[in-house]
């Protein structure tokens, strides 16, 4: 086992429990404290956790700690990640990076400048779903890929959670919210993308919230809510993608890759372990496919954990803000072409990140 990196979390809201439940088994990570604006929701997740609660200053600026997971809503990760890369931490956030370009471009140049490491979510791209997935068309399975189709939709997160109203806001909708996870693992299968088309909008429905104490409130739309978009990638792969926050039913697939050879059914990259499946030219019925590459039994904060790995060997880590930097490039650019009718040319690129190979732990890769 390699050194483990003492982490702090500033917020500590729904997502933070998948992470919480993953440090056991990530063991070159360590919680070290807990922050959140609500000092006594801090305090309890703190002795649950067994580590102490400080305020956000005190985390930030506490010794202890060498990495700051930034799981706050959207609008704060560029102030915290500024805060933290300042105060000599590397940091792991939430997806999005930022709300927007401008203002992630700070976040990666302070952290150059300072020798640190910048990650984000999702990192669901690191488990045996994705990476399995991309071992079938790293290795040819289907031939030459030629497109993708994603589309993923729902009638809207009010329906399911107690405070939903940043999920309308700036940073969420569709696209800021569930997009990331596709859009990183077309980035992960095909390279980055190199101009957007689309077409975004959203009804009249009135959006209310429907289970916990805020039950009944109102939430303003303050973004859009269904959004299609095609992607044309360097490599001369063309992917569309659909997400929305209009839909009650769909028996549209989620996520497949067509190739010159035959078809790839991508698992669900909002999770870490479901199978992938594939269909052939020469044999046209679906199989399952054995797991071929990614980190077993993955969770929330297997990319936090192989940042630290890279910190240690001196390697490039997978969930890099490079990367989640070029995927929201990619969103505000569909966002653009959606709005002006035009066809976007992206201004970032980015590198594929490394495969994982099968069974590898992230603490000793």
């Amino acid at each position: 086992m390699g050194s483990t990196l003492n982490v702090g979390v500033v917020g500590v809201g729904n997502i933070s429990r998948q992470y919480f439940e993953r440090f056991p088994q990530l063991p070159n990570l360590s919680l070290t404290a807990v922050a959140d604006l609500d000092l006594g929701r801090a305090s309890a997740v703190a002795a649950e956790q067994g580590v102490e609660a400080l305020t956000v200053d005190a985390l930030i600026a506490d010794p202890r700690i060498d990495a700051v997971l930034n799981l706050t809503i959207p609008a704060a990760h560029t102030e915290i990640a500024l805060a933290a890369l300042d105060a000599g931490k590397h940091v792991y956030g939430e997806k999005p990076l930022a709300l927007a370009t401008a203002d992630a471009v700070p976040v990666l140049e302070r952290a150059a400048e300072k020798g640190l490491r910048v990650g984000s979510a999702p990192d669901t791209v690191l488990g045996t779903g994705i990476q399995t997935a991309r071992a079938l068309l790293d290795d040819g399975r289907i031939g030459r890929p030629v497109g993708a189709a994603v589309s993923w939709t729902a009638p809207g997160h009010e329906l399911w959670h107690p405070a939903p109203a940043f999920y309308y806001q700036p940073g969420g909708g569709p696209l800021f919210d569930m997009g990331p996870y596709y859009l990183t693992s077309l980035v992960t299968f095909f390279g980055p993308v190199v101009r957007v088309s689309g077409a975004v909008g959203r009804s009249e429905r009135a959006r209310t919230v429907a289970t916990g104490p805020l039950a009944g409130t109102v939430i303003p739309v303050d973004v859009d809510t269904h959004v299609t978009a095609i992607l044309e990638h360097a490599d001369g792969v063309i992917s569309t993608v659909t997400v929305s926050f209009e839909v009650w039913e769909s028996r549209i697939p989620l996520f497949e890759v067509y190739g010159t050879g035959g078809t790839v059914a991508v698992p669900d990259p909002n999770a870490f372990s479901q199978t992938a499946s594939i269909a052939t030219a020469d044999d046209r019925t679906w199989r399952e496919v054995p797991d071929a590459a990614g980190y077993v039994d993955a969770g929330r904060g297997v990319g936090l954990a192989d940042l630290a790995r890279a910190v240690e060997t001196g390697r490039p880590h997978r969930a890099s803000g490079e990367l989640a930097f070029h995927v929201l490039d990619i969103m505000e650019s569909i966002i653009a072409a959606g709005h002006s009718h035009e066809v976007v040319t992206l201004r970032s690129t980015v590198e594929r990140p490394e495969p994982v190979p099968l069974g590898a732990r992230p603490e000793s890769w």
